[in-house]
């Protein structure tokens, strides 16, 4: 994920600029695994996972569920996902023949619905505002002169040009000042890191210094403010700097959009007709590919390996990933997402993953048709809420659970960021909300999983990181209660909630204060203890206490 604050330096002074980007540090005195903790015990605002393994599910058998992650990708050959991976048990692997009959060879992981015959997969791709903004230029040219003003079809046109023209050149302004500041960065951490011999260092490590020497003083001033402006404890400088390089870039990407013009390999690598969704035998069995960092820390959030003595824990035990890829470094294709869907339910996922999201959906249809047939197979899909600090009441992010006929599927949660509460916000600053589009949240800030490249591990933020929190959860109820359906797991997420009791929060992208109850359906934080509890009490009957009291998290 990338960063969701980056910092002005202007005229002596640090001022915070919001951007599409996740928060930085929580600081070191949270445990990395603080998304699995209790706040009665640990005082930080987890989800019980670890209290339930110790006092509910003990000596429990469960059953094995197939979880799609539909995402960029996922290391198949990292020590903590390798043993968790859904393996096609109808597909002889190398052979080169579709053994199973449905359409795709050899997928005996997955699927990548971004690659092509020759196996090369594509990385980069336009966001969906801009292929909108392209296509309509291309057809009506003027789109202003030759089109009804009146017509749905201006309004939409409308809409493109307040998303991708009117932004640019703020986006140029932003990076133009955004490389000075880096620069200036660099020059003062290399007077830094060579005073402290040490390439490394945060704020506490900048208050200890002290010199007469200027140059290193003026140094440490200004990185300290810059550090500080995270509003997040002991940040890092390197990890800062990686942050902040991501944020440059995608600021120069959205610099350059509309001046360059689409990025799009899709005909030269893939192949596929992507007008025509019933053109849908194309890709390769390739799901690592390329950019498998973010389908990789997800998947490690759901289910890397419990209690092997490597990296860390996934939220549930008993638990199969299948890696459906598509979502390059750019908005996915509606295309890609019914397909990805279909081929999840038809290969036995019973729970899907989507940490991703767009603003505009031209084949919504497409999507939408997947979602009902996923709800007819009785999946349940769990979708990333967005990381614009924005109001999804108002504001349109894709995947929706709202079909174009009206009506709303039965079988999508979508899902907030949380902070842990412990000295930082409750609530991500990045995070989406809605009272009504938004359902509920979950843990979404430096959440420590797995990462591409060599049994490596680190730390996300995002309503991406957020989601699969709640997939982990529900994989881990239908796994010890299998006979739950869709509608049925999904009302036991939601009832099960801790609710932060009169707890005001700071409305994400304002200083303004909030109920939390204001921002999602619910008004609480996803929490596996008591949903083991209410699904036990649902599948089996409490014939002690009748329905199981869930506690919520006190003011604090």
């Amino acid at each position: 994920m990338i960063v969701r604050r980056a910092v002005t330096v202007l005229a002596g002074s640090v001022a915070l600029m919001t951007a599409s980007i996740s928060t930085f540090a929580q600081g070191t005195s949270i445990p990395r695994n603080w998304h699995l903790l209790s706040y009665e015990k640990d005082s930080v605002l987890g989800i019980g996972a670890e209290k339930a393994y110790k006092e509910l599910l003990k000596g429990k058998k469960s059953t094995p569920v197939v979880v799609a992650v539909i995402d960029s990708g996922i290391d198949t050959t990292h020590e903590d996902l390798k043993s968790i991976l859904w393996t096609n048990p109808k597909e002889i692997p190398g052979n080169n023949i579709d053994d199973d009959g449905n359409g795709y060879v050899d997928d005996i992981h997955g699927w990548n619905f971004l690659g092509g015959k020759d196996g090369r997969s594509i990385k980069e791709a336009s966001d969906e505002a801009t292929r909108e903004y392209l296509r309509y230029r291309r057809i009506y040219g003027n789109p202003d002169s030759t089109m009804d003003r009146t017509s749905r079809e201006y309004a939409y046109w409308q809409k493109l040009v307040e998303k991708v023209v009117k932004p640019t050149s703020q986006y140029k302004a932003s990076y133009r000042t955004m490389t000075k500041l880096h620069d200036n960065m660099l020059k003062c951490a290399n007077i830094l890191t060579t005073y402290l011999k040490q390439d490394d260092f945060n704020g506490p490590r900048l208050d200890s210094i002290e010199t007469t020497d200027q140059d290193v003083m003026v140094a440490k001033n200004f990185m300290t403010r810059l550090l500080q402006s995270t509003g997040e404890q002991n940040v890092a400088y390197l990890d800062f700097k990686s942050e902040f390089e991501e944020y440059i870039d995608d600021l120069k990407k959205k610099a350059e959009r509309a001046d360059e013009g689409e990025v799009d390999k899709r005909k030269e690598i893939v192949g596929d007709n992507i007008d025509d969704i019933n053109d849908k035998y194309y890709g390769n069995n390739d799901v690592m590919g390329e950019f498998a960092f973010h389908g990789t820390h997800v998947s490690g959030i759901i289910a890397a390996a419990r209690n092997n003595g490597l990296g860390i824990d996934g939220v549930a035990d008993n638990v199969r990933i299948m890696a459906v890829k598509v979502v390059p470094d750019g908005d996915e294709r509606d295309k890609d997402v019914a397909l990805g869907i279909r081929y999840a339910v038809d290969n036995g996922a019973k729970v899907i993953n989507m940490s991703f999201g767009k603003g505009f959906s031209p084949n919504k249809d497409w999507v939408d048709d997947a979602i009902k047939y996923a709800e007819s197979k009785g999946v349940l899909l769990i979708h990333a809420a967005g990381n614009d600090a924005s109001d999804n009441d108002v504001v349109d992010n894709f995947p929706s659970a709202h079909y174009n006929d009206h009506s709303r599927a039965t079988n999508v949660i979508t899902v907030g960021a949380s902070g842990a509460g412990r000295k930082t916000s409750k609530v991500a600053n990045f995070s989406n909300y809605g009272k009504t589009e938004v359902d509920l949240f979950a843990p979404g800030v430096q959440i420590y999983s797995t990462v591409p490249g060599g049994n490596k591990y680190g730390s996300a933020s995002g309503t991406s990181m957020a989601a699969p929190v709640v997939t982990g959860v529900a994989a881990l109820v239908l796994s010890y209660y299998p006979s739950l359906t869709a509608q049925q797991l999904k009302m036991v997420l939601e009832k099960s909630v801790s609710p932060l009791t009169d707890s005001m929060v700071t409305k994400p992208g304002t200083e303004e204060k909030v109920p939390f109850s204001s921002l999602s359906v619910t008004g609480g934080i996803v929490n596996a203890y008591n949903a083991l509890q209410l699904a036990d009490s649902m599948v089996n009957g409490d014939k002690k206490k009748g329905k199981p009291k869930l506690q919520p998290v006190k003011k604090g």
